[in-house]
């Protein structure tokens, strides 16, 4: 019934308890979870997930917190990996100023390479974006033919059109629950259905009344029961249509 588009089980922090975790997923009715790697260690550990669970895909990628790591030959491992039948997307990558300021050129290079990836290989991009709405932007449009998700979304509705005219999907984590936070409620109420993910990023950004806790897939419902009454929709009816979208972007077969 729900895909959690973005989760890192391939995070040490769910070392000790995966298989809880797992379960809890699957008992919530999460049915599928999208792994997403952000460097090599977890690259491989997501696939390694994707490999072992029929119900886990992976994404293979580099954040941008890593850009002024990466050389040029990591861009063959990643291009072995995209070939992966399992893995479904390119990234965690994107731009992020507020980590890191002092390497924004390397990271709007290696980000571009991985939207050069993600177009080569028609799999959509996983962009992280932090304190860098315009910039983010302004890479992006340079390019056509974009497929790709806007993750754990935190900017504007204003920004989330120029996004959206691009192409991209806009997908919403557990802020979204907040009750202070009302330009993520805006964005919510305003993405086109078809546009619309669900996603918990965990272990961070657990929803409310979680906040501040380890964060888990299972908790991906209550995102989506948030989103179901901020539009005034049955929550099974969002649940089907986040889940619809998410097989789509990521050339997944539906569960029936």
């Amino acid at each position: 019934m729900l895909v959690d588009t973005h989760v890192h089980l391939n995070s040490k922090k769910f070392d000790h308890n995966l298989d809880e975790v797992i379960k809890r997923a699957l008992d919530n009715k999460v049915e599928t979870m999208i792994v997403v790697g952000f460097d090599k260690e977890t690259n491989k550990r997501a696939i390694e997930l994707a490999e072992k669970y029929p119900f886990i895909y992976a994404t293979v990628g580099f954040h941008p917190t890593d850009a002024k790591k990466i050389k040029p030959t990591d861009y063959d491992l990643l291009v072995k990996q995209l070939n992966h039948k399992k893995v479904v997307g390119v990234g965690e990558c994107g731009l992020d100023f507020y980590w890191d300021k002092d390497f924004i050129d390397e990271q709007i290079e290696v980000f571009k390479k991985q939207i050069e990836l993600s177009i080569q290989f028609d799999k959509p991009l996983i962009i992280h974006m932090r304190d860098a709405s315009e910039a983010t932007y302004n890479v992006l449009s340079e390019y056509r033919n974009l497929k790709g998700i806007m993750h754990c979304y935190s900017g504007s509705p204003e920004m989330a059109t120029n996004f959206l005219n691009l192409g991209l999907h806009i997908s919403l984590g557990g802020p979204v629950t907040f009750k202070n936070a009302q330009i993520p409620k805006r964005v919510a109420e305003m993405v086109p259905f078809d546009r619309l993910l669900v996603e918990t990023d965990a272990p961070y950004l657990s929803p409310h009344p979680f906040r501040g806790k380890t964060n888990e897939p299972a908790r991906v419902k209550l995102v989506a029961e948030e989103i179901a009454r901020l539009r005034n929709l049955p929550f099974s009816e969002v649940a089907k249509q986040t889940s619809k979208n998410a097989y789509k972007l990521f050339n997944i077969k539906e569960k029936i």
